[in-house]
């Protein structure tokens, strides 16, 4: 009796509530983690709720159960979602074995988002022919860029700030490199974070793959130029013989279309023989053939 008495007791005993409950907040992402709760031969389940300054205030101090963690296994639980503005959230973890549950195991302090740790942006200078790029790592719709560039050697700097990951910063000249910086910018929480390493390029690579297109683009012109003069010909050639063929006459009409004969006077100087000249014209039949032919 004693020992199911013992046995009930350990039954009905309540679980260890979570312990060691803290936030890792980086990048306006915000985690909470906890030590595991122990139960040999048990899975233990957690369930995460918070509370804002709405609820603390307005609400009879309620608290609202974080669904993505609620009945997990893990000991870690993203709450990003849920810590929505930026005012002071309380939170609370509680384990669950069965029908036994622990007590709420509470956040020491208050979180609020604004604390969170920003980090510059992983950034790629990119030299494109004469232009000068900036490919920016895509942290989410929060975030902003304010990147700084000016030419290696020289003091003046130049401020884009832009939400886009590909930012067009300036068309570079040949010979001085172009040096870059970045940094992240959240204006929910109006803070900035530091500025990213320096990295610098020059513009001598895209110039020349600039001036290779060109002499590509020049020596195209010329051949077009040396040749449509030619095409321009041969065209007009061919279209004249399809046009206009040229017409092959008869033997048969070969005298009638020659010149008339000259009169030759009898007794001139130039002669002294008088022969009879005739000229054949074509009969009406011969004129008929010829006219077919042609047609």
């Amino acid at each position: 009796v004693l020992c199911l008495s013992v046995s009930s007791a350990s039954e009905d005993a309540l679980l260890p509530a979570p312990q060691n409950i803290s936030i890792l907040s980086t990048n306006m992402k915000h985690f909470l983690s906890w030590s595991p709760v122990i139960v040999q031969g048990e899975t233990v389940r957690y369930s995460v709720e918070f509370q804002g300054e709405y609820e603390r205030d307005y609400a009879n101090e309620s608290w609202i159960p974080i669904c993505e963690c609620s009945l997990i296994t893990a000991t870690v639980c993203n709450i990003t979602e849920d810590i929505s503005a930026t005012v002071a959230y309380n939170l609370r973890v509680r384990a669950d074995v069965g029908t036994r549950r622990s007590e709420w195991g509470t956040l020491k302090g208050f979180f609020n988002r604004i604390t969170t740790s920003l980090t510059p942006p992983l950034m790629k200078v990119i030299a494109d022919g004469c232009h000068l790029l900036v490919e920016l790592e895509d942290m989410g719709p929060a975030f902003q860029f304010c990147v700084l560039y000016w030419k290696k050697g020289q003091e003046s700097r130049k401020v884009v700030k832009d939400a886009s990951s590909v930012v067009h910063l300036d068309t570079m000249e040949a010979g001085p490199d172009y040096c870059v910086k970045a940094q992240t910018y959240v204006e929910a929480i109006n803070r900035s974070s530091s500025f990213s390493q320096t990295q610098c390029v020059g513009a001598q690579g895209g110039t020349s793959m600039w001036l290779v297109t060109a002499l590509i683009v020049s020596a195209g012109f010329a051949m077009a130029a040396l040749t449509l003069p030619f095409l321009t010909w041969k065209t007009s050639k061919i279209l004249q013989y399809s046009c206009c063929p040229a017409a092959v006459l008869p033997d048969t009409l070969v005298t009638f279309f020659t010149p008339p004969p000259q009169l030759i006077l009898c007794g001139s100087e130039e002669t002294e023989q008088c022969d009879l000249k005739v000229h054949v014209m074509p009969s009406e039949e011969v004129l008929r053939l010829w006219i077919q032919e042609t047609l």
